[in-house]
């Protein structure tokens, strides 16, 4: 192959295949600027792919250590939403394949929501078990948000079709478990399993407080998924709380006392 008469064109749809070595010595002699920043591009773009691919290997580094011990089967388990004035926690548990490739998975929180949504079809398509478990608002103000997240961790574990052999959790002992687990801070940046996990947490909270925001629009719960933002807050002194609000948490708490108060008088 001439590469002095191939078109810029030509080059650059020759650059989306797999190029050897020896192609790409002869294209970066070519004395053309347009080849030359063609060349520098395709050579940035591949930098990017080999960090996100060594990335992605150190988010496997837990899962690792299990495997070194005869783990098989390796869950991780997050939640989304303990934060929010509204709506109920949702906890995934995922068990992936070893070194499964998931390109740009991260904590939820990292992640864009289109991406989020991409990362979820990939994950249940190459997951060896999938499952999610939403605990109400009931619970979460009968019990509070804390033995709410760990209650559904439990009960989302118990629920995977795959019964896992250990497990990898975000931040949350589980003291009761019956398998060996690890319980990580920041788990859902460090570990694959566990990001995985909160990938499908936020996806299927989010979707959950879209019906919502159907239910009662007029706190904007499309948008901010519940939490106190300065819209929400301003709509939750303007309207009252609604049902799906957290009875236990401030200011909502305040705002059913004073009610009450009120009302004895």
């Amino acid at each position: 192959m001439n590469i002095s008469n191939l078109t810029v064109n030509e080059v650059a749809r020759l650059l989306q295949q797999d190029c050897d070595e020896e192609l790409i010595g002869r294209l970066k002699a070519d004395n053309r600027i347009s080849i030359a920043k063609l060349i520098s591009r395709w050579q940035q773009k591949r930098e990017r792919i080999a960090a996100e691919q060594e990335r992605i290997r150190h988010l496997y580094a837990f899962e690792r250590e299990l495997y070194a011990q005869g783990y098989q089967y390796i869950a991780g388990v997050d939640e989304a939403g303990r934060g929010p004035l509204a709506g109920p926690v949702v906890v995934g548990a995922v068990v992936l394949p070893a070194e499964c490739q998931l390109p740009e998975l991260n904590d939820s929180k990292q992640v864009t929501p289109a991406r989020r949504e991409e990362l979820y079809t990939a994950i249940h398509n190459c997951a060896l078990s999938v499952e999610y478990a939403v605990i109400d608002v009931g619970t979460i103000d009968e019990i509070n948000i804390y033995q709410a997240t760990v209650q559904g961790m439990y009960q989302v574990l118990a629920n995977l079709t795959l019964q896992p052999q250990a497990a990898l959790i975000d931040a949350v002992p589980l003291r009761e478990l019956k398998i060996p687990y690890q319980s990580i801070i920041n788990g859902d940046a460090l570990s694959a399993s566990i990001a995985a996990a909160s990938i499908v947490a936020k996806v299927e909270r989010d979707r959950l407080m879209l019906e919502y925001d159907r239910l009662f629009p007029e706190y904007g719960f499309a948008k901010n998924k519940g939490y106190a933002t300065k819209e929400h807050q301003a709509a939750l002194h303007r309207f009252g709380p609604c049902p799906i609000h957290r009875k236990s948490f401030e200011p909502v708490k305040s705002m059913l006392t004073t009610t009450q108060e009120l009302a004895l008088f």
